[in-house]
């Protein structure tokens, strides 16, 4: 059976896969998307995602797009890891809720933020209010290591990497819970592994 493969751009939200990658133990073959060169706007590349974006995952002849998407179907690829909760774990829902409010409610929070973006009806914003997206934020993660207690997985991941652009971005404060739990998973050995091929990734393509 074909290794999947992970499309990636260095210095994009690519990252949370390339993390989710190490943490299986580089179950991935890694294929390079130079944006800047348009290779994401390629025939063949928008065959695979039609948006143009990265990341992107190919796995046994289906493609999956979006990081929170692609961390799901790798854990349950590689279900010996044990970064998924199984089929009839209780947690399995828990597992879901925080790994997709990540992108649907932190990221566009974020983006709201740091753009300056003010709503004159917060009822209509489908992710909520800041003040609503932090009390989620320190229920998940307050008074337990990981998303699911003492075990780390997928969810923290795409949780835990959101939450740490937002807080190098100064779009959430690093302080509290939140400071220590995105202090405890970047200090992963498979995060600092991230790190360094995204610095190598990024010299391969002559990126400064």
């Amino acid at each position: 059976m074909a290794k999947p493969k992970l499309f990636v751009m260095p210095q994009t939200r690519s990252g949370t896969v390339l993390w989710m990658n190490e943490e299986l133990g580089g179950v991935c073959d890694i294929e390079l998307v130079n944006l800047k060169a348009g290779e994401h706007k390629s025939e063949k590349y928008l065959a695979i995602n039609p948006m143009g974006k990265v990341p992107a995952l190919v796995h046994d002849g289906v493609a999956v797009t979006e990081a929170a998407a692609i961390c799901a179907t790798l854990a349950d690829a590689f279900p010996d890891r044990g970064l998924a909760p199984a089929q009839k774990d209780p947690n399995r829902g828990a597992y879901y809720r925080w790994m997709f409010f990540a992108p649907s409610c932190i990221e566009p929070m974020m983006l709201d933020k740091l753009g300056d973006h003010k709503r004159e009806n917060d009822a209509a914003a489908g992710h909520g209010t800041e003040k609503s997206v932090l009390a989620s934020i320190n229920h998940a993660i307050s008074g337990k290591d990981f998303i699911l207690g003492d075990t780390f997985s997928a969810a923290d991941v795409v949780f835990g990497s959101t939450l740490n652009f937002a807080t190098m971005f100064g779009a959430i404060e690093k302080s509290g819970a939140i400071a220590d739990y995105v202090d405890r998973i970047t200090a992963r050995p498979a995060f600092a592994k991230m790190m360094e091929a995204n610095t190598n990734f990024a010299a391969d393509l002559n990126l400064s």
